[in-house]
């Protein structure tokens, strides 16, 4: 009897191990903190700053047949504060996903960011991952813009051809027939091959829509990137439509052993309807790796505004800056 109990033991262990060796969950996440004298037109302030510190759980389980079931549930907190970032405290606004992948590719359902957003803006920003007080402020979106959100999405990305990859997605409006949601649509794609890296972007919803390029390349310790960003707003930024406009932004970064100097610049010029509404935006930065996950670093950061662009600022034709010293870690 107790050798009959020892080898069931022995099965049942083995059928847990078995399970558990067919499915993951991992928490992630980064706290990302700076303190900054900023000043934007005669208001100046030194302060602490949460820059998009969040953490999240992804899991996937294999279903056998090459065929895999994954989720992603991230959330966004203020790293200086600890307070949530939903009215009622954390929430998993920044993203909420359950995915099917396999050969064919992946299937996506709930709450994720554009891909098209990824494939250019943020792909670029290298210093701080497009993110704080010296996140790309010029970087046009109409899904957002649009107040759709990121929720409520359906997309498919296809496998990897070669180093090439894309990525299809609609978001629904959600509202009764006739109430006049408009559906959005974004598609990004992606080319890695080497030193060289290509993306591509479009976004539309309700007559506004964004189309970008990016490009960037490494040689030796020399990273340099660049996206070209064309945009129509239609009435979303303005009540009669602010237009269609031109924007860009070059970066490049050097790395010495651990440590990274960084310079971007961007450019937008006027919106066609709105007078005076180009801005320029540039920033300085040095990073130090204490580790893969752990880095200090510091910045300088400004946006100067013609009359009619209050980008970053409350009044139109005020400028804005700040300097920055901050410590981001990785979990």
């Amino acid at each position: 009897m107790q050798k009959k109990h020892l080898v069931l033991a022995v099965l049942a262990a083995a059928g847990a191990t078995s399970v558990m060796a067919q499915s993951s969950v991992t928490l992630y996440g980064r706290v990302n903190t700076t303190v900054e004298y900023q000043k934007a037109g005669d208001v100046k302030t030194t302060g602490m700053f949460n820059n998009s510190s969040r953490f999240g759980f992804k899991g996937v389980e294999d279903l056998g047949g090459g065929l895999k079931a994954g989720f992603q549930l991230e959330s966004g907190f203020a790293s200086d504060t600890g307070a949530g970032s939903g009215a009622t405290g954390l929430t998993f606004g920044r993203q909420s996903e359950v995915n099917l992948s396999g050969n064919f590719g992946m299937v996506r359902l709930g709450n994720f960011f554009p891909e098209s957003y990824f494939a250019t803006a943020d792909y670029i920003s290298m210093h701080n991952h497009d993110t704080g007080s010296s996140s790309d402020a010029l970087y046009y979106d109409p899904v957002w813009f649009g107040k759709l959100g990121t929720g409520n999405k359906l997309a498919y990305r296809t496998p990897s051809f070669g180093g090439f990859t894309a990525e299809g997605a609609v978001s629904f409006h959600e509202q009764p027939s006739g109430a006049g949601g408009k559906y959005g649509y974004d598609l990004a794609a992606n080319y890695g091959m080497g030193p060289l890296a290509l993306g591509a972007g479009y976004s539309y919803v309700n007559s506004n829509y964004q189309l970008g390029l990016r490009a960037a390349y490494t040689f030796g310790q020399f990273t340099v990137g660049a996206y070209y960003q064309r945009n129509k707003d239609d009435n979303q930024l303005v009540a009669t439509g602010a237009g269609t406009r031109n924007n860009f932004r070059l970066s490049g970064m050097y790395t010495l052993g651990a440590s990274e100097f960084h310079a971007n610049l961007g450019h937008a010029n006027k919106w066609s309807n709105v007078a005076d509404s180009a801005a320029t935006q540039w920033t300085l930065g040095y990073n130090y790796n204490l580790s893969k996950r752990t880095k200090v670093y510091g910045y300088y950061t400004a946006v100067n505004n013609k009359a009619g662009s209050a980008i970053n600022v409350g009044k139109a034709g005020d400028d804005f800056s700040s300097l920055a010293v901050g410590v981001r870690h990785n979990f």
